[in-house]
């Protein structure tokens, strides 16, 4: 009875020790009589009693590993505060166990000097707007090197950059000081917009103002051309008439008549004003002989002989 249940207890142990669970995502590694054997994955695995052993075990899961605040020198001599945040992933566990006594402190120390060499090259506004740079090229020193780690540096981010009090202030003067500029500059703009509005306003209603007097010098010449046709028209029909007339009989000695009453109404107009001067034509028989010739036709109308003009 004892016998059995020594067996059992043996049993027991050599099963215990022989079959191991690897769980998902985790990477054991087995050495045999001191040496590497092998990397057991997940699932059962056997192992030789008293002769295998699990000397390692590993997560494949990707690892956030925060790198401690450190202070850094920028190109132009400013000291920056900088603390991130690491993400790499085992990916070779022989390499991982044997590589380095201790990967995560290795990573960790890489991460800060890269760090460092890599805001050196910089200065300090391109520090702030270069995240994305200096994040590439720390993940790129550190995997170069973590290689024989059977480490992978997946991403490094930058959690914080607090450059000193005095740095701060000035920047923020820097910053007041362009917001200022671009309140004047977009200020500047509006009111030369403002001008350039008015001066097309301007523009365009004279513009309007000259077509609108082109339009109306347009129609009162139109209309000075039409009432001079009308006119015309009328003086024309006038004189056709009175052409008519004087073509009747009688026609020609009623117009001699007439113009001899004008000329002696004009005649008898100048001499009745006391200031003019009256100038008698040289040739007096002109005067006389227009004024016989209407007495002719005034006395030819009554019935009287016609009176001959008085030689000189």
């Amino acid at each position: 009875m004892e016998i059995a249940l020594v067996l059992l207890v043996v049993a027991v142990v050599f099963v215990t020790q022989s079959v191991k669970f690897v769980p998902q995502q985790n990477a054991w590694v087995r050495e045999r009589l001191g040496k590497y054997h092998s990397t057991m994955t997940p699932g059962p695995n056997f192992l030789i009693p008293f002769i295998d052993k699990v000397a390692y075990k590993h997560s494949l899961k990707e690892i956030p590993l925060d790198v401690p605040s450190q202070i850094c020198i920028t190109r132009d001599n400013t000291q920056l505060q900088v603390d991130g945040i690491l993400y790499f992933q085992v990916t070779d566990p022989m390499r991982a166990s044997y590589g380095s006594s201790n990967y995560i402190m290795a990573v960790t120390q890489l991460a800060q000097t890269s760090l460092r060499s890599v805001i050196g090259k910089l200065e300090l506004d391109k520090t702030f707007e270069e995240r994305d740079i200096i994040n590439a090229q720390v993940v790129a020193a550190i995997d170069e090197a973590a290689l024989n780690w059977g480490v992978k540096v997946l991403r490094y981010e930058i959690k914080d950059l607090t450059p000193p009090k005095e740095i701060l202030q000035a920047m923020q003067r820097q910053i007041t000081a362009e917001r200022e500029k671009r309140a004047l500059i977009a200020a500047s703009e509006g009111r030369r917009q403002e001008q350039i509005n008015i001066a097309t306003g301007e523009r365009e209603a004279f513009i309007a103002r000259s077509e609108g007097e082109k339009q109306a010098a347009i129609n009162n010449a139109q209309g000075e051309a039409a009432a001079i046709t009308a006119l015309a028209e009328a003086t024309a029909g006038a004189i056709e008439r009175v052409a008519q007339a004087i073509r009747q009989p009688g026609g020609m000695e009623a117009v001699q008549l007439k113009v001899a009453e004008k000329a002696v109404e004009a005649y008898g107009k100048v001499a009745e004003d006391a200031t003019t001067t009256l100038i008698v034509p040289s040739s007096m028989a002109e005067v006389s002989g227009l004024i016989a010739s209407a007495m002719r036709m005034v006395g030819a109308g009554a019935g009287t002989p016609p009176v001959g003009p008085r030689q000189p």
